[in-house]
């Protein structure tokens, strides 16, 4: 028998878009073919004595095959549709999602034959991408598979609907069987270009079991998987703000440090966006924090903290007053600043696949390289599944080098953080710098879902490696599935801060222009604790700093850890007073105890005239041992009006009227977004960078989005 003639057998065999059991009989015939041409064709017409040992691919364009096969059947039923019959049974095999081309090719080389899903009547057909071992032909393997009992674990392929199509290309075709790429293209091309035989299926029809499997309402990028996100992953910590407390019972207020701004970003990006910012992602505190300050600093690094109080009428309500406390580290000249020791753990992984994120990340870093000095240090540590080590510490007078390292960063995988973390401290340690700057600068969309992906694992790893003094700082980017939450965890307990970068001149802000209190802190474990005299004070309220609370006794304790603050950081504390006497006063005297609840320092003639007492309590780096700094509020304090509050005061209050606002608290209900805006502009001052412009226009966006 010749092949010539088992190809006008095959032709006239039932149409591929007919039934699965016509299917696996033309299949079966196709390789009844190739075994008669082994045992007949002279060997000169293309070796088909040793076919069996080749690639199905090469054995058809052998020189003796090149014609008869680009008109027949045998070439698209051999190759398209037992490829896709097994694609679609992997594929699908325990529901599992399509990924991408490397996952085929993947799941493709490690099956064997005898583990393929076998076919019987009704059924579709598998073939194994390689050979069986034996002596029996191709074509007797092939009906032997067809003839097997079905594997009960393989899902029956749905009936195709003609209407989802997509193109089975020749690259599909040489990543399914492993060939060269120069193979799988003029096998598309011989698709393309050869007339069209009794029996043969269009193209789209070949591809409408792949359609089926996975159809998609968008066509994805070329070479790539669309992944649908939930747009509603963000992660924000639930913290309900601070209620109006009686200086009678409780006339101390302990609360850590916070100079993150993160909060600030996030709420610009949703109002800039078109959305009212969630409540839960609004921090008041970190809102303040966001804006410098001319606040009075201190003369010297002995006493790196200065704090001045304001106590004015509250703009929002005429029965209160406000305490402003505000803090300003000492500044740190550019050229004594210690050299530095940074590693950038980066993450990878395939949520970071937006041009918000990764390409962003890389921008970031890129300004921030250009602002150290020549004999920094820089590492890089990626994650995404496992974590590697991209660059091993590099002075940065190798900027060249830092810079293609960057460059080359590429998304994919999973998020398994926990161990990118541990290995990015361990090279912060090995490259130790005395006296110095060590920090991990963790950049990520906070996605972690591989290995120790609770917040309170994540958590314990950061407790347990910040002893070794190394400092934190935790940059969050993109939208869709921000773990805002777990950013706030690391930052916190891992002796750093967490920022959030939405834009270029984000970046710019927080790497470049503001880089010396970013990255050289001046002190850690920063609290403050504030004592309120109920002689004169009824009432108070901390504006903000919910999830900074610490209780009263952790003040003095060194071993609760605290915020930490760099180098010209402000700090603003806002509190709601108000007076003995007040028509707000919302709690009635104590009938029973009362004088009890007074603290005798309280009844001293020297404190009679102080409102409260401020202290704050502070780590010089590398000590372990807490220094004090107190400062007394009297009326000597005290404005009388608003307008009579220093500029920065008056703006940094307006800023924590919206922010309250935002974050729906029932004090400024009937403070309206005008009176907001009209307060920060009267208060906006020189606004050198421009953010205080951009505040008052995020104040018009909140007016008209919140009147929808």
């Amino acid at each position: 028998m010749t092949v010539d003639k088992e190809l006008e057998k095959l032709s006239r065999l039932t149409p591929l878009a007919a039934t699965p059991e016509a299917r696996a009989r033309a299949l079966a015939a196709a390789m009844q073919a190739f075994d008669t041409a082994e045992n007949n064709a002279p060997a000169a017409q293309g070796n088909a004595k040793g076919w069996r040992q080749s690639s199905i691919i090469n054995w058809i364009w052998s020189p003796a095959m090149n014609k008869k096969f680009l008109a027949g059947s045998a070439l698209a039923t051999l190759l398209v549709i037992p490829a896709a019959g097994y694609l679609a049974i992997e594929l699908t095999r325990n529901g599992r999602p399509i990924t991408d081309q490397t996952e085929i090719a993947g799941n493709l080389s490690k099956s064997e034959a005898s583990k393929q899903p076998a076919a019987t009547a009704g059924h579709p057909v598998t073939v194994a991408p390689q050979a069986p071992a034996g002596n029996n032909s191709l074509a007797e393997q092939s009906v032997a598979v067809a003839q097997a009992p079905r594997d009960k674990e393989a899902p029956a392929l749905a009936k195709p609907d003609s209407s989802q199509t997509s193109e089975f290309g020749a690259n599909d075709v040489a990543t399914l069987t492993n060939k060269p790429e120069g193979s799988a293209a003029a096998l598309g091309a011989a698709k393309r270009s050869a007339p069209a035989a009794p029996g043969i299926v269009p193209q789209q029809q070949l591809a409408e079991p792949m359609a089926a499997i996975a159809p998609s309402p968008t066509p994805p990028a070329e070479g790539r998987v669309q992944i649908q996100l939930d747009p509603n992953r963000e992660r924000f910590a639930n913290a309900p703000a601070n209620p109006i407390k009686s200086v009678a019972t409780d006339p101390v207020s302990t609360f850590s440090a916070d100079v993150d701004s993160a909060s600030y970003s996030f709420v610009r990006r949703s109002l800039t966006g078109g959305a009212m910012p969630d409540p839960q992602s609004v921090r008041v505190e970190e809102m303040i924090n966001y804006f410098p300050y001319d606040w009075p600093g201190p003369d010297n690094a002995d006493q790196p903290f200065k704090a001045t109080v304001t106590v004015m009428p509250t703009p929002w309500n005429h029965d209160t007053e406000l305490m402003h406390v505000a803090i300003k580290g000492y500044d740190i000249a550019s050229a004594t600043t210690p050299h530095a020791n940074l590693v950038f753990l980066i993450d990878v992984s395939g949520s970071m696949d937006e041009p918000d994120k990764l390409p962003l990340l890389k921008s970031a870093f890129r300004l921030l390289i250009n602002r150290l000095k020549p004999d920094d240090t820089v590492s890089i540590v990626t994650y995404a599944g496992n974590a590697g080590t991209v660059l091993a510490p590099t002075r940065v007078a190798e900027k060249s080098k830092i810079l293609s390292a960057i460059d080359g960063l590429e998304p994919g995988g999973s998020t398994g953080g926990a161990e990118g973390i541990e290995a990015a401290y361990d090279l912060a340690k090995q490259g130790f710098v005395k006296d110095g700057i060590n920090r991990v600068m963790l950049a990520t969309d906070g996605d972690f879902n591989v290995g120790p992906s609770s917040d309170e694992d994540l958590k314990r790893i950061i407790e347990e490696r910040r002893k070794d003094g190394i400092f934190l700082t935790v940059l969050g980017f993109g939208r869709g599935n921000l773990n805002d939450s777990l950013m706030q965890t690391l930052a916190q307990n891992g002796n750093g801060s967490a920022a959030y970068i939405d834009t270029l001149a984000e970046a710019q802000k927080t790497l470049v222009e503001e880089a010396g209190s970013t990255l050289f802190p001046i002190a850690s474990d920063v609290k403050f604790q504030v004592e309120f005299n109920p002689e004169r004070i009824a009432e108070y309220r901390l504006i903000g700093y919910e999830t900074r609370a610490l209780n009263r006794e952790d003040f003095n304790n060194d071993r609760v850890d605290a915020g930490d603050i760099g180098s010209g950081h402000s700090v603003t504390a806002i509190y709601e007073i108000t007076p003995k006497g007040s028509p707000a006063v919302m709690n009635d005297d104590l009938r029973y105890g009362a004088a009890d609840k007074v603290p005798a320092a309280a009844a001293d003639s020297a404190h009679h005239g102080e409102l409260a007492f401020v202290k704050m309590r502070y780590k010089k780096p590398g000590e372990d041992k807490s220094a004090l700094i107190t400062t007394p509020v009297d009326d000597g304090n005290a404005v009388t009006n608003v307008d009579a509050a220093p500029q920065d005061v008056r703006f940094s209050v307006a800023v924590a009227a919206f922010g309250q606002k935002l974050s729906h608290v029932a004090a400024v209900d009937t403070y309206s977004y005008q009176a907001i805006a009209d307060l920060a502009a009267a208060s906006r001052g020189t606004d050198a960078f421009g953010y205080r412009s951009d505040f008052l226009g995020l104040i018009r966006l909140a007016d008209g989005l919140s009147q929808r």
